[in-house]
């Protein structure tokens, strides 16, 4: 990840090549490779996961909670700042309809990064501090490399880790604690299952 220029605008970032990940953050353009394996397969297997069981009217078909519009990679346009997290969820109830725009400027309810050796000081840092100014109830850090998930929630503008998970354990984290998810998946080199 590289601060590409200071004093950027959206002009400037729209003229980076598709193969990299751009960024407006406190004016300065940040721009990333696209992700290496481990951070794809993470991002996949979560969004999935997600997806599968979340993103769907309340109480939607066979038991699934529903409830949320989940996306992969939405640009958000916070304020001057524009962020593009690996995954993010908005409730129904506050985004009946997902609008048909090519980025959003209501602010997700949960966002995701997947962290990388490249992205770690700024997910943490910068992106973070923005999430909590535009009101994200929640955020997930996840480190494929180390093979961890961070929950935290917003509390009075604050984030506070609300749990902690590794390994290959079954995860039941909030804001999507009504199903338990493998961690497993999320891995490159998961366990073999069972036969």
């Amino acid at each position: 990840m590289t601060i590409a220029k200071r004093g950027a605008t959206y002009d400037n970032m729209e003229k980076v090549p598709d193969t990299m990940v751009a960024e407006l953050i406190d004016g300065d353009l940040i721009t990333s490779l696209r992700p290496a394996s481990p951070h794809a397969r993470a991002a996949t297997a979560l969004g999935s996961d997600l997806f599968g069981v979340f993103d769907g009217p309340p109480g939607g078909a066979a038991g699934k909670p529903g409830g949320w519009w989940i996306l992969a990679e939405p640009e958000l346009h916070l304020g001057s700042d524009v962020l593009v997290p690996d995954l993010a969820g908005w409730r129904r109830d506050g985004m009946p309809v997902l609008p048909n725009v090519a980025a959003f400027t209501q602010a997700p309810d949960w966002a995701c990064e997947i962290v990388s050796p490249s992205t770690g000081a700024i997910d943490r840092g910068r992106k973070m501090r923005i999430y909590a100014r535009e009101g994200v109830h929640h955020l997930w850090m996840v480190d494929p490399i180390i093979r961890t998930l961070e929950v935290y929630r917003l509390e009075g503008g604050r984030w506070v880790v609300a749990s902690t998970h590794g390994g290959h354990e079954p995860v039941s984290a909030e804001p999507f604690e009504a199903v338990a998810l493998d961690l497993a998946r999320w891995w490159l080199d998961p366990p073999p299952y069972p036969t």
